[in-house]
């Protein structure tokens, strides 16, 4: 770990109310917050719905400069490959367990522009990203069973980052580490101090705080910091 870490605020959309969701994210922007992570889930690989595509398309109208990071928890991830490039996506992640063809879905993202990126349960190994390295930009660890906002952090997840992390280190790849799930004050620093570099931030961090999200967000980009002191 370096002062080079990169250290990334990414607030979870599916922690907004629908009916507020507009003026959340114009609060985000204001905060400096520039990178938005955005579930789409299809009823099938997790049990529940949330964004359609279109929701990418109308963030990237509004505020052309933001980054979408779209999570993929859909049973048929190259299907939506060619809707969300469309829409203008920058990330696109999917689950390692939901297709037969990762290499292949990972590549497709990659050849219409977008970054690819694939994603851990807490129920799989680390390791078993490994054959997919070379065309992986993002590696999202689940640190909470997906589906549902608002869940705790499973403590357990923090030797796995590490494992994680020495993949990396091991393998001379530059991909990014997104944490998803539960993140809150007791566990962002360890998690920064283990390598992480972007933070799925929720509930116990940007949102219904008594202060509101711009000083929520100053908050936690402090804290986000103070892990890399050592």
């Amino acid at each position: 770990m370096t002062m080079k870490q990169a250290l990334i605020n990414c607030p979870s959309l599916a922690n907004s109310s629908l009916l507020e969701l507009e003026e959340d994210i114009r609060q985000f922007w204001n905060s400096g917050v520039r990178w938005f992570h955005i579930d789409i889930m299809d009823g099938h690989y997790v049990p529940n719905l949330c964004y359609p595509v279109r929701l990418v398309a109308d963030l990237k109208a509004k505020y052309p400069q933001a980054i979408a990071d779209v999570h993929m928890m859909v049973t048929d991830p190259a299907a939506y490959i060619e809707p969300l490039r469309a829409a203008g996506a920058d990330y696109v992640s999917f689950h390692a367990d939901s297709t037969h063809f990762v290499i292949r879905s990972l590549r497709a993202i990659r050849e219409v522009g977008m970054k690819a990126g694939i994603v851990l349960n807490p129920s799989q190994q680390v390791d078993v990203i490994r054959p997919y390295l070379d065309w992986v930009d993002l590696v999202v660890l689940m640190t909470v069973e997906p589906g549902f906002a608002g869940q705790k952090f499973m403590v357990e997840s923090l030797p796995r980052l590490e494992e994680l992390s020495k993949l990396r280190e091991e393998t001379g790849k530059e991909f990014l580490i997104s944490i998803d799930g539960g993140i809150n004050y007791p566990n962002v620093q360890p998690c920064v101090r283990r390598g992480a570099n972007l933070f799925v931030t929720g509930v116990y961090t940007v949102y219904r705080q008594p202060d509101g999200i711009p000083a929520a967000c100053q908050r936690f980009e402090q804290e986000m910091r103070k892990g890399l002191v050592e």
